[in-house]
């Protein structure tokens, strides 16, 4: 299963790599990439393609990793990352930068702190006196995510025209203005290392708190790590291309159709998977109604919505 997910992996970063308007061929992104090729179309894949092939693949990984660990933490089948409101804290700082015409690093930065403003927020509120339960954790989430949306609604309204467009795309996964995503590949690589050495205690943690706690697993701290270290992978998402939906609901549910629920494999499949299929969507979304690209996040919820009812259908439970 592994094998096959990566050269499905390998598959959709050479398509990323060969398609758009000027047509190249996958002798020549082998080239360009590994035998330093020069020229036009060498440039257009090191330089333009290969980023933002690189980037929604290492988000698409992301996403699917924070959605299973998301499922796991709360128990909940319609867990995804985005459910804990740091999408939307994302979304304000971004969408604020935007209103003020900060430039496209500023707009990185401050997504990325209004995520993890977010995620201190919902995890101080949810936490309360000590008594953390996945139910209140939930409701803070979703709560503080409702709250966000209402900021992001105000800031539509009151933009600039020649603002609306760049702002809306954001909202919908952008994946153009990917200019550097290496350090979020060691991010994704950091986040596998260090859920791996938990599988075990994670499959434990599913099949129910008082069946952990009973075979030794530190529920407590546990919940502590998915909580911060699935943040942390859904934080640096949003940051890079914006908010893309349905990659952390619907990827990790196939996986686990697939391959069952053991961790040890289905966190790297899942993470595999996602890179995948959010490769593919955003080649798609570029391409086909070129030169037009359309916002990834429309493609994968075409995708993930008769996905998810055809799964649904199948394990009515």
């Amino acid at each position: 299963m592994i094998g096959g997910l990566l050269a499905l992996g390998a598959l959709a970063q050479v398509w990323a790599l060969s398609a758009g308007e000027l047509a190249i061929s996958a002798a020549e992104v082998v080239a360009a990439l590994f035998g330093g090729e020069q020229g036009m179309a060498a440039e257009v894949v090191r330089q333009l393609r290969l980023p933002r092939a690189v980037a929604v693949f290492v988000c698409g990984g992301m996403l699917a990793m924070a959605g299973a660990l998301m499922q796991v933490l709360l128990r909940n089948p319609l867990a995804d990352p985005y459910v804990l409101g740091i999408s939307g804290g994302a979304a304000v700082g971004a969408l604020g930068a935007m209103l003020l015409g900060l430039a496209p690093l500023v707009v990185d930065a401050a997504a990325f702190a209004g995520a993890l403003g977010a995620m201190l927020l919902v995890f101080s509120l949810a936490h309360g006196d000590g008594s953390w339960t996945q139910t209140r954790l939930l409701l803070t989430g979703v709560i503080v995510a409702a709250g966000c949306g209402a900021v992001v609604k105000l800031m539509l309204a009151i933009a600039p025209d020649t603002r609306v467009h760049s702002m809306l795309f954001w909202l919908m996964g952008d994946a153009s203005g990917a200019r550097n995503p290496w350090p979020a590949l060691g991010v994704m690589a950091f986040g596998l290392a260090v859920a791996l050495p938990f599988a075990r205690d994670l499959n434990m943690l599913a099949r129910g708190e008082l069946a952990a706690r009973a075979l030794g697993v530190a529920v407590g701290r546990l919940r502590y790590l998915l909580y911060v270290l699935a943040s942390l992978l859904t934080a640096v998402s949003v940051t890079l291309i914006g908010s893309v939906g349905f990659v952390g609901l619907v990827v990790p549910h196939l996986v686990r159709f697939a391959i069952g629920n053991d961790q040890r494999l289905l966190l790297p499949a899942s993470m595999l998977a996602g890179g995948a299929l959010l490769t593919f969507a955003d080649t798609a979304a570029r391409t086909v109604v070129s030169p037009m690209q359309l916002p990834v996040g429309v493609l994968t919820a075409l995708i993930g919505v008769p996905v998810f009812l055809f799964l649904l259908a199948r394990h009515p439970r």
